[in-house]
């Protein structure tokens, strides 16, 4: 099964790396116990146009959650960095801004065999320069355990999300993730490897995205 992950991570490589308008996340998630209750949560995120080389963003997201269960009805407060450079309209120059967030949000877990449901609702205060905005998040997740009958260690799985963001004032839909990959749990860290498309009012594009989660 892990000669199957490696498959899976890197053949896809030399072809995206040629398609300029395809875009690449390169995507970490760690999440550390400080005890029964506490977790400490942070994250970084390099997202590129194309497939390397081209920045788009980059985020870099903490917080600190609490368990209002065992291990699971996890409540957290956070702070995201978060550094831009978008092209601007109808042109091949780019603007470059940074952004300030504070959020909170609440997350959920069930399991039913194969199956692993997460939702997640994400409230975040948004700081830019000369603007601030409100916006809701609403992330639900499915995981398939594929090459076992549950989602234990060294299981092979499929991996899919939808993640709608809302407005709190002017255009009320910010956007729309929609995600499918596959991936590999190990002890402590999954690895996965998919496609994500996100839709605006606007546009529509796709991303690869590679992401390790490791817990520890």
């Amino acid at each position: 099964m892990k000669r199957i992950l490696l498959i899976l991570l890197f053949a896809p490589l030399s072809l995206f790396a040629q398609t300029s308008d395809f875009g690449n996340w390169l995507i970490y998630f760690g999440n550390k116990k400080i005890n029964d209750k506490f977790n400490w949560h942070h994250e970084v995120q390099y997202r590129n146009f194309n497939f390397i080389g081209d920045t788009e963003q980059l985020l870099l997201r903490t917080g600190l959650g609490y368990d209002l269960s065992e291990n699971n009805n996890n409540i957290l407060v956070g702070y995201s960095f978060v550094y831009s450079e978008p092209y601007i309209q109808n042109t091949d120059e780019k603007t470059k801004f940074n952004e300030h967030r504070i959020y909170q949000q609440f997350i959920t877990r069930q399991a039913f065999g194969r199956f692993a449901l997460q939702h997640r609702y994400r409230f975040e205060q948004r700081f830019f320069d000369d603007d601030f905005i409100l916006r809701l998040r609403y992330f639900l997740s499915l995981n398939v355990a594929l090459s076992k009958k549950q989602m234990t260690d060294n299981t092979l799985y499929f991996s899919t999300y939808n993640e709608v963001f809302m407005n709190t004032e002017q255009t009320f839909f910010d956007r729309n993730r929609l995600y499918g990959g596959l991936g590999y749990r190990f002890s402590n860290m999954r690895t996965e490897i998919g496609i994500m498309n996100q839709s605006t009012n606007n546009a529509s594009r796709n991303q690869l995205n590679i992401i390790t989660f490791l817990n520890f």
